[in-house]
């Protein structure tokens, strides 16, 4: 238990230094490059893990479609190219269903292979190519930091208050060791976070931070929920094993998913000044 404790933070550290290098270091193209990263991995674990559930997907369609997305995405915000991203998903649709026309193979799994097709599409890339739109906002990088330091902030108090002190399974049907105590110790320490770091936010007033910390402490963990839900159905662990001690990259960006887009909005709705 020690060594795979150990193996989780050194990747964390190595993860967290790279990012924090590329965001604040390194030209916008090149953050764009290790978002398309992020985003390209975490398709191939997703549709690597459908294809062993026995569903027929185009696993290579789904992840060259899945990274033009966030390039597209990259090429309207940093180059001035017209907004291609809402007509690219729209093309992107349309030859999912082109595709199954085409299969020669007598199955009928046809609707089920199109929603998981389109399911990765909007759940792993649409959702975190709300990172390029972040890095673009005027204090982009501060936004980032905020965004994961709360968000990731969350998932390790859940980790080790639920270690410590988990006694009630939260759901037990999804995730046997996520516990009821574990959930109410990440919430606490993603308000925490979010108060330590309400400089990031450049003047926003305290209530921002505290609506932010709730926000982003619960949404992060139906995140990490909802990936636990579709490795419970597909019969995995973890989403691969290329990370040591974290699983791989989905396992990684779970709760990140669905706290991205929803502090992206929550930023330019509320804050439009940041």
């Amino acid at each position: 238990m020690e060594r795979d404790i150990f193996k989780r933070i050194i990747t964390s550290a190595a993860i967290i230094f790279l990012v924090g290098m590329v965001t604040f270091l390194l030209p916008k193209w090149v953050f764009c490059i290790l978002v398309i990263f992020f985003i390209g991995f975490g398709l191939y674990e997703f549709f690597s893990i459908v294809e062993k559930k026995g569903i027929f997907v185009y696993k290579y369609f789904g992840i060259v479609a899945g990274v033009i997305i966030p390039i597209v995405t990259y090429l309207h915000l940093g180059e001035g190219y017209t907004n291609l991203e809402p007509f690219f998903i729209v093309i992107a649709c349309f030859f999912t269903f082109i595709l199954q026309f085409v299969r020669k193979d007598p199955t009928k799994d046809h609707l089920t292979s199109i929603a998981v097709t389109l399911l990765g599409l909007f759940y792993v890339s649409w959702f975190f190519s709300f990172f390029i739109k972040i890095r673009y906002l005027e204090t982009g990088p501060w936004l980032l930091s905020f965004l994961i330091i709360v968000t990731k902030g969350g998932d390790i108090g859940s980790f080790f208050v639920g270690k410590k002190l988990g006694r009630n399974p939260l759901i037990m049907r999804i995730s046997p060791r996520k516990t009821k105590e574990g959930s109410i110790g990440g919430l606490v320490f993603s308000i925490v976070f979010a108060f330590l770091c309400k400089g990031f936010l450049a003047g926003a007033a305290y209530y921002h931070a505290l609506i932010l910390g709730v926000l982003l402490g619960v949404v992060g963990q139906v995140g990490d929920l909802a990936e636990s839900l579709l490795k419970r159905d597909l019969d995995v662990k973890d989403s691969s094993r290329n990370l040591p001690g974290l699983g791989g990259v989905l396992d990684v960006i779970d709760s990140l998913l669905f706290t991205t887009p929803i502090f992206y909005f929550y930023i330019v709705i509320l804050l439009p000044n940041l």
